[in-house]
């Protein structure tokens, strides 16, 4: 993946950001342990956590990208926060070096190339279950969707997959004819 890709990524998410309603944010999510509002809370969150790593190669003092963040769905805007962090990260990843840089994450080193694919299937999944969880269409950007499936059948490795608090959950069939948006869910433990 690429800043490009990113890009889509934080977009797509972008747009399902911007039709959550306040009255949503009590719902529950496919995160079981997440309600709207800590999902919205981890997706604005995520955009400038991922953008601080990408400029400097560590995260931001004390954040942790699964820890607690500061209540931006209670702001009157978090779509604007959640754009000028978007921004912020594709603009750490594009400059000279960051690809190749040492990214130190509580969880091991990794370089630039690798951690963008998390940052933009971290965010494009997320929206996803954003979308679920607010009744908007989640068939979303599907060639982007397909290609993410690919990258994360790349680098998943089953060890980070059981029940909360890993990472992933197991692997769910996708229904015949699912969404490439949808397989990917299924792929990072959803039930589409």
């Amino acid at each position: 993946m690429n800043p490009n890709d990113l890009e889509k990524a934080f977009a797509s998410t972008g747009v399902v950001l911007s039709g959550v309603t306040r009255s949503q944010l009590d719902e529950s999510t496919p995160c079981s342990s997440w309600k709207v509002r800590e999902l919205v809370n981890h997706i604005v969150g995520g955009t400038m956590y991922f953008a601080s790593v990408a400029a400097t190669g560590n995260p931001p003092e004390g954040a942790s990208p699964e820890g607690a963040s500061p209540d931006f769905a209670a702001g009157d805007d978090y779509v604007a926060v959640f754009n000028k962090g978007a921004a912020q990260a594709v603009e750490a990843f594009s400059a000279e070096g960051a690809m190749e840089r040492t990214m130190h994450m509580p969880f091991g080193d990794l370089p630039g190339s690798v951690f963008i694919n998390i940052a933009a299937i971290d965010t494009f999944t997320h929206g996803w279950d954003l979308a679920r969880a607010t009744g908007q269409p989640s068939n979303l950007d599907p060639a982007l969707a397909s290609e993410m499936l690919g990258v994360a059948r790349s680098f998943l490795p089953d060890e980070m997959r059981g029940p909360e608090p890993a990472p992933f959950g197991p692997r769910v069939e996708p229904p015949a004819g699912a969404s490439p948006a949808d397989q990917l869910a299924a792929f990072l433990g959803r039930q589409p």
